[in-house]
């Protein structure tokens, strides 16, 4: 019954179920998006795939924006992907923590394509567009949740392998399916797993998010044109709750869809383009760095630095001599340099240029990481020693931008305008921000990003 559960809950989900609170978070997730989106094409992994696509004659015409560049746009499935991987690439994206999974990227980036495509013939106004993502959101969260973590800890890139299902639930919100073509959509979107986490720290980690993204989208689309699937696609003996997880308790799980507290008002925006386990390093790296200054002291004096963390973070960030950017995101020794060095960690840190500094390998082998199942997933502690034999310590009890320590919404709007600004400027960046912060009130989402 799972599939039918999910699938009925979707199709009967009307913008009136939505508490203020619950608009507030998708509002918030849907601005955090866009703002990486606009930045993260001005990485090469976009790049790559949009060229890739275009080269390949890949697509029909043009009908909804790539959102970094200046007006190019290409037909829905490409613009998809491709803002998909934009949106994922810099690791700068929202994270639901009980899961870690990012929600926002693979559903957005699928329901604002259709929306642009279907702008001429029939508009999306700002209440429906929420609707739909709120209701592909929930569904993927509730789906990683009712696996979680035995489908993570095996090696599966979550966010992908259920972000399709929730593309496909919210696309297929937006076309107006009934409950048993949404149910052969889920079947569709389900059957295309992708994403392992043995390419975090490349370019095809964000490909994940990008396949999922067209992946969710068509199987609305072929559900919509009478494509057949099965009806109980997800709890089937073979189906993808069993066959991708050792255990299960999607029954239970869907059993609380818009019950209580909604997932998405759970969900957090990083202040960190990285892998979110290591953001309490970072935050305690930072502050010891300015404290050392203030002290008078020399960062470059420190001898040993000495780290206690949740295992989980050397499971997914123990990278010791990353050579790239993108794999000093998942390089907690990076990450304690960067913050002690730079008493920051913004994209501009994650270059292969700093990865390589001197400077920077040189502290990253002063780092020491011991785990300890005590310590939180948001929590850390941080020593160092200098030469002189003077020590400095830091414990991190909730890092900035978890649930307990959230950014506030000049954070939010500060992030969205840097990140933004890098590639479409701050005058326009200042207008992106306005066009989807006000999202909810608009009579056509489709014609959103011409007004930037």
């Amino acid at each position: 019954m799972a599939t039918f559960t999910l699938a009925s809950w979707a199709t009967n989900l009307t913008y009136a179920n939505l508490s203020a609170s619950v608009v507030d978070a998708a509002t918030k997730s849907l601005y955090n998006w866009a703002g990486c989106a606009i930045g993260g094409m001005g990485q090469s992994a976009p790049q790559i795939a949009l060229n890739t696509s275009t080269a390949a004659g890949f697509g029909g015409p043009p009908t909804s924006r790539i959102l970094g560049l200046n007006g190019s746009s290409a037909d829905a499935q490409v613009a998809a992907f491709v803002n998909g991987v934009a949106s994922h690439v810099d690791d700068y994206d929202d994270t639901h923590l009980a899961v870690t999974i990012h929600p926002t990227g693979v559903v957005t980036s699928a329901l604002l394509a259709l929306a642009e495509a279907r702008s001429s013939a029939s508009a999306v106004s700002g209440p429906e567009f929420l609707t739909a993502f709120v209701a592909g959101v929930e569904a993927e969260l509730k789906l990683g949740l009712s696996v979680y973590p035995e489908h993570y800890d095996v090696g599966w890139h979550i966010t992908s392998t259920t972000g399709s299902v929730g593309a496909a639930v919210a696309v297929g919100k937006l076309i107006g399916l009934d409950t048993a073509r949404m149910q052969h959509a889920i079947g569709v979107a389900s059957t295309q797993v992708v994403g392992m986490q043995a390419f975090f720290g490349s370019d095809t980690k964000s490909f994940h998010i990008g396949r999922a993204t067209q992946g969710g989208m068509l199987a609305a689309l072929l559900a919509q044109g009478g494509y057949t699937s099965s009806l109980t696609a997800l709890e089937d003996k073979y189906g993808w709750l069993n066959v991708v997880s050792t255990r299960e308790n999607a029954t239970a799980t869907f059993a609380q869809l818009g019950q209580g507290m909604w997932e998405i008002e759970k969900n957090t925006f990083k202040p960190y383009p990285c892998g979110i386990v290591m953001h309490p390093i970072i935050d305690g790296c930072i502050q010891l760095h300015n404290e050392t200054l203030n002290q008078g002291k020399d960062i470059n004096a420190i001898t040993k630095i000495d780290l206690r963390v949740n295992p989980e973070v050397l499971i997914l960030t123990g990278q010791t001599d990353p050579q790239t950017g993108l794999a000093g995101k998942f390089s907690i020794f990076h990450a304690a340099a960067v913050g002690l060095l730079y008493g920051a960690a913004t994209p501009a840190q994650f270059t292969d240029q700093v990865v390589l500094n001197e400077t920077v390998v040189d502290m990253r082998q002063r780092v020491n990481v011991t785990t300890d199942d005590g310590v939180a997933e948001d929590q850390a502690y941080v020593t160092l020693t200098f030469g002189d034999g003077s020590t400095a310590e830091k414990f991190v009890e909730h890092a900035i931008g978890s649930l307990a320590n959230p950014l506030t919404v000049e954070e939010l709007k500060t992030k969205f305008i840097d990140q933004a600004s890098l590639q479409i400027g701050s005058e326009r960046a200042a207008k992106a921000y306005d066009a989807f912060t006000g999202i909810g009130n608009a009579t056509d989402v489709g014609k959103l990003s011409s007004l930037f």
